[in-house]
């Protein structure tokens, strides 16, 4: 529940966010961020939404996903892994560190940062929570490495790395940081392929499977009020811990579902549901990942029921499911051709068909 401290904090960080904003205006002084990452995927959308509010960008990357830089953007070549001398000595009202995923880099780049930067915002994961099994709140207990100083992230390590490196960015910054998790973002520009997977799939028409049923709750963030959102935790200094994701059982599989095959209606589409259990009887363990939806029993029970009132009194808001669908395809339409036939998640077309074809057949309706 709700406290009464946790309503009046909310109050002071719009009042506070208001008196930032005012400050600023009577100086006409330009706000300066520091965007670590900044040309992948929620990086160019956290920059629009920067430059909209009438902030002054840099990006610091090692110049791979844009080698000319953006326009408009000051562009400082570096590496979070050591090489970080274009940081040194420059000033920024607030960095927001999108590219931290191994501790002792992040360590390494907020203690430098950090007598020279006002504010900072570390983009973290829900997946940094210790356990799934039942429902996360902000003060859930976080996953632990046995070996701080290990640097290779994989399914096992990369939640309990994003733990380590929200408690050195908190530490070096203090009082001046915001710890944001996200679940699932999605979105226009999402190279993950992870929802993006559903729209494509309806608009290829036949027979479609979904996993589970259409009640099963889903909880994503749309990039777009995602980077609204921290801006506006950067423009109040808003100090806390934030998990920034749909409300829990505001979205369902069925809405995503219905909401993709609505997107291409002339694809004639026809959906089977396939019951959990029957996938799980199925199916490998790993297979069973089709995100955003994720099984509603044993160690994933609570994944997509995580509390997000903390993230909605600071002012997260999160746009219709049928128009971050909609966006979602629309982008991946321009695409070259070649990347739109390879699909990097989802259910593999030979795999769907024959799943398709051992449900029918279980409840005696094989097809013809």
């Amino acid at each position: 529940m709700t406290s009464r401290r946790t309503v009046l904090k909310a109050a002071a960080a719009l009042s506070a966010s208001a008196a930032v904003a005012s400050a600023f205006a009577r100086t006409g002084k330009t706000r300066t961020l520091l965007i670590l990452g900044g040309t992948g995927f929620i990086g160019p959308h956290l920059t629009d939404e920067a430059r909209r509010r009438g902030w002054k960008v840099t990006h610091f990357n090692r110049g791979k996903h844009a080698p000319d830089g953006v326009a408009g953007v000051e562009t400082l070549i570096g590496d979070r892994n050591g090489q970080l001398d274009a940081l040194k000595g420059r000033k920024w009202d607030a960095v927001v560190d999108d590219t931290g995923f191994v501790p002792k880099y992040v360590k390494m780049s907020a203690e430098l940062l950090a007598p020279n930067v006002g504010y900072c915002l570390y983009i973290s994961s829900i997946s940094a929570y210790a356990s799934f099994a039942s429902p996360n709140d902000e003060h859930s207990p976080l996953g632990k490495l046995d070996d701080p100083n290990v640097d290779k992230v994989t399914n096992d390590t990369y939640g309990p790395m994003k733990a380590l490196c929200e408690q050195y960015s908190a530490t070096a910054f203090k009082d001046r940081a915001s710890i944001v998790r996200p679940g699932y973002i999605v979105g226009p520009l999402d190279g993950s392929d992870r929802f993006t997977y559903w729209p494509v799939r309806a608009s290829r028409g036949g027979e479609m499977l979904a996993p589970g049923t259409p009640a099963d709750p889903i909880q994503v963030i749309d990039v777009r009020d995602l980077a609204a959102f921290m801006m506006k935790l950067v423009e109040s200094r808003t100090n806390g811990v934030f998990n920034a994701d749909s409300p829990p059982r505001a979205f369902t599989m069925g809405a995503l579902v219905t909401a993709s095959v609505n997107a291409s209606p002339a694809a004639g589409t026809q959906v089977t549901w396939v019951s959990e259990d029957f996938l799980a009887a199925h199916w490998k363990p790993d297979d069973l990942d089709l995100p955003p939806w994720s099984p509603m029993k044993g160690d994933s029970a609570g994944a997509s029921l995580t509390s997000t009132t903390a993230a909605q009194k600071a002012g997260l808001t999160c746009r219709p499911l049928e128009v971050t669908v909609r966006d979602t395809l629309a982008w991946f339409k321009t695409l070259p051709a070649e990347r739109q036939a390879k699909l990097k998640a989802g259910l593999d077309p030979l795999r769907e068909a024959d799943t398709l074809k051992a449900w029918h057949e279980s409840l005696g309706k094989p097809r013809a």
